[in-house]
């Protein structure tokens, strides 16, 4: 290996290109604060009323957000009898939450700063330009934040914000700080490969399913070798050599919160398994065609990052990465 583009630079292009700057991190943990902080306010003083709890959630609050995100998310827990028990409409959910939303803020906030989006209400600070999604919960009291979230082909998934952020934390604290960069990195290349693909055909490939990948790799390895965070370069090669090896037709299950023994049978094309919830394939609406385009993006990459360790030169080591990265990366 010749090792033209090393993890020191890869890290200085995380740290220049990917990372949010901590100043922008900053404002938007506190914009995002505030906002829970008033509604909470709202809440402890009225305690009968249907909104239970607010919790940050989403790539933001678990510190994997990259610089061309521009949005955060907060889960609203509801009271589900409140609301007509988990089966209630989502429009009219959304319809609700909005109302209460407004209701919280008052005159502060003009009306149209509020708006439903895709399965959350989207609150728009006016400073900032931030975006916050604000999604509902449907809570029926259960601990550790344990409610349903409602997905967007309209199901209702049993989900737990603090048992996510505890997982991901869980192995971030074992591995070290370039765990969650790590991942910063594998959703840029994601980001930059659905932009690519986007005037021929969809390439679907969640933030999250990226997240529990790493996860597994963390956990069981990788050919005999453990999952080197602390060289982006070899991590990226396993990373793909596992999709393209594995061709994602092999359950990935975690034990964290449940046994392996408790997750439902299912003939879908991908399996990775919620690791808060055993009956929820977190890639159950992906079809055969996105297993296979999605396998097929990684094998290209896979290619070009093997090229990059091989090749003598640097210019074409840098090329190279840039297939997966795009123009701005560059190795000084």
């Amino acid at each position: 290996m010749h090792e033209q583009v090393t993890h020191a630079h890869l890290a200085t292009y995380a740290s220049e290109k990917v990372n949010v700057p901590p100043e922008k991190a900053k404002a938007r943990r506190s914009q995002t604060a505030y906002l829970r902080s008033r509604l909470e306010s709202y809440i402890a003083a009225h305690p009968d009323y249907d909104l239970v709890k607010m919790r940050a959630s989403g790539s933001v609050a678990k510190h994997t957000a990259i610089r061309s995100s521009s949005d955060t998310d907060v889960a609203a827990y509801v009271r589900a009898a409140a609301v007509g028990g988990i089966g209630v409409n989502e429009s009219q959910l959304l319809e609700w939450l909005r109302d209460r939303c407004i209701e919280v803020y008052g005159a502060t906030k003009d009306a149209e700063d509020f708006q439903i989006s895709r399965h959350a209400v989207g609150i728009t600070m006016r400073g900032s330009g931030l975006k916050i999604d604000v999604a509902p919960v449907l809570y029926e009291g259960e601990p550790n934040d344990r409610g349903h979230l409602v997905t967007s082909s309209g199901d209702r998934v049993l989900t737990s914000v603090t048992q996510h952020l505890e997982f991901l934390n869980k192995r971030k604290n074992v591995a070290g700080s370039e765990y969650k960069e790590f991942i910063r990195l594998v959703k840029h290349f994601i980001s930059r490969a659905k932009h690519e693909s986007a005037a021929v055909q969809e390439l679907r490939f969640k933030s999250f399913l990226a997240e529990l990948i790493v996860a597994h790799l963390w956990d069981q390895g990788w050919n005999g070798e453990g999952l080197a965070v602390k060289d982006y370069p070899r991590a990226f090669e396993q990373f793909l050599g596992y999709i393209v090896a594995t061709q994602l037709q092999t359950p990935v299950v975690f034990t964290d919160y449940y046994r392996a023994g408790d997750v439902a049978e299912s003939s879908d094309p991908i399996q990775v398994w919620d690791p808060v919830n055993p009956t929820n394939n977190v890639t159950a609406d992906y079809n055969e065609a996105d297993r296979q385009r999605l396998v097929e993006r990684c094998a290209d990459a896979l290619d070009q990052v093997t090229w990059a360790a091989m090749t003598t030169s640097k210019g074409a080591a840098v090329e190279a990465w840039r297939s997966l990265f795009g123009p701005t990366f560059s190795v000084a």
